[in-house]
C-alpha cells in the first residue's frame, strides 16, 4: 500500500528522521530545493512548503545567502515553577556550565487591553504600568516576558517602576510586601502557539515556530489580581519543571 501522507509531509518527516539519528548533525546543511526536488519528484512549492514545516518544528533554520541549516535542540534547561521560585525574575536551571543569566528591563504606562483587563479583573483601557524583560544566558536571549500592574494599587509609591527603586529586583511579592499588600497565590495557565515575527527575532528561532507562554497572575490575600504577565520561550529548548509540595 502505498504512503498517503501528502508528499510535503513526507519529505518533512524524512528530514527530521534524518536528523533525529543523525544522518543530518547540527551545523550541517539541508539538501537544496533542487536536491530534494530530484530525490522526491517535487515541485518548488511542495519542497518550499516541507522545509518551512522543519523550520517550523526547530529543526532547521534559514541562514541568509547560504541555505538551510540543522539547528541544536538541545534543551537549554528547565523553569522552575515551584513554590520558592515562581516569583522570581528568571528562574532556571541551565544545562550549560558557566552561564551568566542577566536581564534587560522596560517600563511604560498603558490602557490595559480587554485580555489584561479581564485578567487583572479590572476594566479595558484602565491605566496599567507594562514592563517588557528580556532574559539573556551570555547575553543571548533565551526568554521574553511582558507584565502588567494596575497603576491604582502602585502609583506614587516606592515600588511602582518593578526595576528601579529601593524595592528594584525583589518580584512581585518582595515589592509589594513594601507596601503593605500580602500576595499569597499565583496562578498559572501554561499553552503553545507559533512565535509572531519579533519573538522569532528576540529568542533566534523562525516565525511560526513552537514556543511556549505561560499566562501567570499573583493575587492578593483579598483574591484581588495585583499583576500578571506573559512568559515566552522556545519549546524545543525549554522544559517546565515544577515542584509541587504536599500538605499533610
Amino acid at each position: 500500500m502505498g504512503d498517503s501522507r501528502p508528499v510535503y509531509q513526507r519529505i518533512a518527516d524524512d528530514l527530521r528522521r534524518r536528523i533525529d539519528e543523525g544522518g543530518l548533525a547540527v551545523g550541517d546543511r539541508i539538501p537544496s530545493r533542487s536536491e530534494l526536488k530530484r530525490a522526491y519528484a517535487a515541485s518548488d512549492q511542495t519542497v518550499d512548503r516541507a522545509v518551512r514545516v522543519l523550520k517550523a518544528a526547530g529543526y532547521a533554520e534559514g541562514q541568509f545567502g547560504r541555505g538551510v541549516f540543522v539547528t541544536d535542540r538541545v534543551p537549554l534547561g528547565s523553569l522552575l515553577r515551584s513554590t520558592g521560585a515562581v516569583d522570581s525574575p528568571f528562574a532556571a536551571r541551565m544545562t550549560a556550565r558557566d552561564t551568566a543569566l542577566t536581564w534587560e528591563a522596560s517600563s511604560s504606562e498603558a490602557a490595559a487591553s480587554d485580555r489584561v483587563a479581564e485578567r487583572l479583573r479590572i476594566g479595558p483601557g484602565e491605566r496599567v504600568l507594562c514592563t517588557q524583560y528580556e532574559y539573556l544566558a551570555n547575553r543571548h536571549p533565551v526568554q521574553l516576558a511582558t507584565s502588567w500592574e494596575p497603576l491604582a494599587i502602585t502609583e506614587g509609591t516606592d515600588v511602582v517602576l518593578p526595576e528601579r527603586g529601593p524595592y528594584a529586583r525583589r518580584g512581585v511579592r518582595g515589592r509589594l510586601a513594601a507596601i503593605g499588600i500580602r500576595v499569597v497565590r499565583a496562578q498559572e495557565l501554561v499553552g503553545s502557539r507559533p512565535a509572531t515575527t519579533p519573538e522569532a527575532e528576540a529568542l533566534g528561532c523562525s516565525a511560526g515556530q513552537c514556543v511556549t507562554v505561560i499566562e501567570r497572575t499573583h493575587f492578593d490575600g483579598d483574591g484581588r489580581a495585583v499583576e500578571t504577565s506573559d512568559i515566552v520561550v522556545r519549546a524545543d529548548r525549554w522544559r517546565l519543571e515544577y515542584d509541587i509540595p504536599f500538605v499533610n
